[in-house]
C-alpha cells in the first residue's frame, strides 16, 4: 500500500485590505504576522488574536505610530 501525500495550498489574506498574500502573481510576497495572547486585567482575557498584513498595509499602518518601529538588520540572509 502506498501513502499519497496531498498538498493543500493554504490561502492567506491581509486583514486590512483583504487581498490574497502570496498569490500566484506574488508568490514570494512577505507577510507580517502579529499574534497576541491577552491575559489578566484585559477585556480580552483568554483570547488569542492573530492578524496578517501585506507589506503595503504594514507600511501604511506603522507610519501612523507615534514612535518609530525598531529595525534590526539581519547579517546573514541565507539560513
Amino acid at each position: 500500500m502506498r501513502k499519497l501525500s496531498i498538498r493543500r495550498k493554504i490561502r492567506t489574506y491581509c486583514n486590512m485590505c483583504g487581498k490574497e498574500i502570496g498569490s500566484k502573481e506574488n508568490k514570494y510576497e512577505a507577510v507580517a504576522v502579529i499574534k497576541v495572547e491577552w491575559g489578566y486585567f484585559s477585556e480580552k482575557d483568554g483570547e488569542i488574536h492573530k492578524i496578517r498584513l501585506c507589506e503595503k498595509c504594514y507600511d501604511s499602518w506603522v507610519e501612523k505610530f507615534a514612535l518609530p518601529v525598531e529595525i534590526e538588520i539581519k547579517k546573514e540572509l541565507l539560513n
